[in-house]
């Protein structure tokens, strides 16, 4: 994937867990190098200590280099920076190398084997060098571009959503506004302040994050509007919407929102008594739980209901549920989880997102 304009292309040295690779390699390098069975010489804990000495001081000394260099580095093309990258770690290498030999040779410390001459110790710390920076900065680069990737399509899931809600709930809503307008007047312009707040929130799904306050708020917008379409069909229970919960936990925009219209358009509005929505706020020990309890046909008799909805929205419950849970792994890890089931007549989502 190609980096956006004006953004660095080359990997973040600077961040303490890709130093701890690069370090990690380096170290690696010399584990290997010492147990390997034509080594010229016998590796003593003294050789091994000054040989990983010095090569995490090369390896620390190559990623502040890099962190320093990231951004005229990404001036150039992609080939001519790498290569630039390459080289200069390869000069510092050879460089400390002949420091460490010449040091070494004056002092008569033993630190370098007799048997090993500059040219050889010098060449072969550059070539590894070269080798270790060549296969980091590759790495790095194709976890970098598998990130963006990623952030991409929980973008594009986003943007999914904002354009879900917005074809068949605007209809209704427009609809029920206008059966509004000469009744009561008050309740439509009401309806549509909160219809205006609403689309505002979605207009923002894809652009940074929201809440827990204002995913509440934007559910209860919701549901208020559906309410006046729905009347006495519609009723919504909250639990611990008054407790001391983490308001202002980030979370991405729409993940409570799309829950509960499920729980309307194929469950309370399929049924012709309607029913109550319970939603469910908690904190526990392994973190903010929200559910969204509601009657619902069965499974088949949903979808086929479902069938006849004339809006992208027939995608059903579990399409609104997939990208909810795309996001919230991608913004919390594998601990945030999302998962509902029918049972009995009832319907039940459950959101667990950790503090």
């Amino acid at each position: 994937m190609e980096p956006a304009p004006g953004e660095p292309w080359l990997p973040d040295l600077c961040r303490l867990g890709r130093l701890a690779i690069m370090l990690g390699v380096a170290e690696l390098v010399v584990c290997i190098i010492a147990l390997a069975p034509a080594s010229d010489a016998d590796w003593t804990a003294a050789r091994f200590a000054s040989a990983s000495a010095f090569a995490l001081w090369l390896s620390l000394t190559v990623s502040v280099v890099l962190c320093v260099s990231r951004r005229p580095l990404s001036r150039l093309r992609p080939w001519m920076g790498g290569t630039a990258a390459v080289l200069g770690a390869a000069l510092i290498s050879a460089t400390g190398a002949a420091l460490v030999h010449a040091v070494d040779n004056g002092l008569a410390l033993g630190l370098v084997p007799d048997t090993v001459r500059l040219h050889r110790f010098v060449g072969g710390s550059a070539a590894i060098a070269t080798l270790i920076v060549s296969v980091v900065l590759r790495y790095l680069y194709a976890v970098d571009g598998w990130q963006k990737q990623v952030r991409a399509s929980a973008r594009a899931e986003a943007d999914a959503l904002q354009a879900r809600i917005k074809p068949h709930f605007l209809f209704n809503s427009m609809n029920t506004i206008a059966g509004l307008v000469r009744r009561d007047a008050d309740v439509a312009e009401r309806a549509v302040l909160d219809l205006s707040d609403l689309f505002r929130a979605a207009l923002g799904a894809g652009e940074g994050d929201s809440t827990l306050a204002e995913e509440v708020e934007l559910a209860e917008r919701y549901l208020s509007i559906e309410q006046l379409r729905l009347g006495e069909r519609l009723q919504v229970r909250w639990r611990g919407r008054h407790d001391s919960l983490p308001w202002q936990l980030r979370l991405p925009r729409l993940v409570l929102q799309p829950l509960v219209e499920n729980a309307v358009l194929h469950g309370i509005s399929r049924l012709p008594a309607g029913g109550t929505i319970d939603i469910e706020l908690a904190v526990r020990p392994d973190g903010l739980h929200i559910s969204v309890h509601n009657p619902a046909p069965p499974p088949r008799e949903r979808d086929m209901a479902a069938e006849d909805l004339p809006t992208p929205g027939r995608g059903g419950s579990g399409h609104a549920q997939r990208s909810i849970a795309h996001r919230l792994a991608y913004a919390f890890g594998p601990k945030a989880r999302v998962h509902g089931h029918w049972h009995e007549g009832y319907y039940l989502a459950e959101l667990r997102v950790p503090l």
